[in-house]
């Protein structure tokens, strides 16, 4: 499971059958300050994450063990939206101070 924070949207108007009904949101990793990390990523939002938000995801096979994406061809899963972060004893996002 991977952090990352909600910086855009995808919008599909043709696709795979099988996507129908899902939203992709675009992702870009973060570490636990929440600095960017890496590139970008599409996932499918599994939880209604909004822009901006903090969120926890998963890639590869992983992406496909949600509700929302079994059986269907998923490399990118958003499967929580977080709410706070505490590494060793030091709140490092708080949804509501920081989101």
């Amino acid at each position: 499971m991977l952090l990352g924070r909600v910086v855009g949207t995808l919008v599909a108007s043709r696709k795979e059958p099988s996507l129908e009904g899902l939203k992709f949101l675009v992702l870009k990793q973060t570490d636990l300050e929440g600095k960017e990390t890496g590139g970008y990523l599409v996932a499918a939002d599994a939880v209604g994450a909004g822009m901006g938000e903090v969120v926890l995801y998963a890639t590869g096979s992983s992406a496909r063990q949600t509700e929302a994406t079994d059986k269907r061809p998923c490399d990118g899963v958003i499967m929580a939206i977080v709410d706070t972060l505490e590494v060793d004893g030091a709140v490092k996002y708080d949804k509501a101070r920081d989101g």
